[in-house]
């Protein structure tokens, strides 16, 4: 593992932004209007409601929420760069291996996911006077969970479009929201029926937004959510690592890797 090699994939990235700064929206518009938007309707919600913290609850959900779809994106979306710009082979004829190559996408969208986060605390605190750090230490297992999932499913997105092509693209941005419905982000996971709870009890989201709603209700951290959370991820981390790892060895078999550049 060369960290030299990871690094030169990171600022690779990182230079998209400055050449094109069309990109920043995804940086900083949704971010924003998210926030406008859930921002005025948790305000709205907390006038007919008892309960104070609504607005809190709310961007605290939209907060982890917006950890979790960048960094999955992060990693998808980047590795859909290198086939729209066809620079895929450019980077395997390289002496980087697969590991070192993950390893950068998944330091790129941590960075993005730092920026975009200290943005919208920011703008919570200026529009809303609501400051989304009084969830205190709880918010880094919390934050740590949502990026180990987002990893295993940008990871196994990547290996799916190594076998299926720039066909399977749409995947990488639908797949986050896809996920939303399920993952009880802005509402408990009591909403749902019995036997749907009983699947989603297996993905770590709904264990996590759980967690964040028990924080802000004054219950601390509840520890069967977290471990049920990371145990979680330790199965989808070496589920989706594997996928990719056969995925690519296939792809260089059969000559996927420049078919996927045409």
């Amino acid at each position: 593992m060369n960290p030299t090699r990871i690094w030169a994939i990171v600022l690779r990235h990182l230079a998209v932004y400055r050449s094109n700064l069309a990109r920043l929206n995804e940086l900083i518009l949704w971010p924003f209007f998210e926030l406008l938007l859930w921002g005025f309707f948790g305000t709205y919600v907390g006038r007919l409601s008892s309960l104070g913290y609504v607005v809190a609850v709310l961007l605290g959900a939209l907060l982890l929420w917006t950890v979790f779809s960048r960094v999955q994106q992060g990693i998808a979306i980047s590795f859909l760069m290198e086939l729209w710009s066809r620079n895929l082979m450019n980077i395997f004829v390289t002496p980087i291996s697969v590991a070192e190559y993950l390893v950068a996408l998944m330091i790129f969208g941590i960075l993005k996911v730092l920026f975009v986060a200290t943005f919208m605390w920011a703008l919570a605190w200026a529009l809303y006077h609501v400051n989304l750090l009084t969830v205190g230490p709880a918010l880094v297992p919390l934050a740590v969970a949502l990026i180990l999932f987002a990893w295993a499913i940008g990871t196994f997105i990547v290996g799916i479009v190594l076998r299926f092509g720039q066909g399977a693209e749409s995947i990488a941005w639908m797949f986050a929201f896809f996920l939303q419905p399920f993952g009880a982000v802005f509402f408990p996971l009591s909403v749902y029926p019995q036997w749907l709870q009983n699947i989603l009890w297996w993905i770590p989201l709904p264990h996590i937004f759980e967690a964040l709603r028990s924080v802000f209700a004054g219950n601390g951290l509840p520890p069967h959510h977290l471990a049920w959370a990371f145990g979680l991820n330790v199965i989808y981390l070496l589920g989706a690592f594997t996928f990719l790892g056969y995925m690519f060895e296939q792809a260089r078999e059969k000559g996927f890797l420049l078919k996927l550049q045409e």
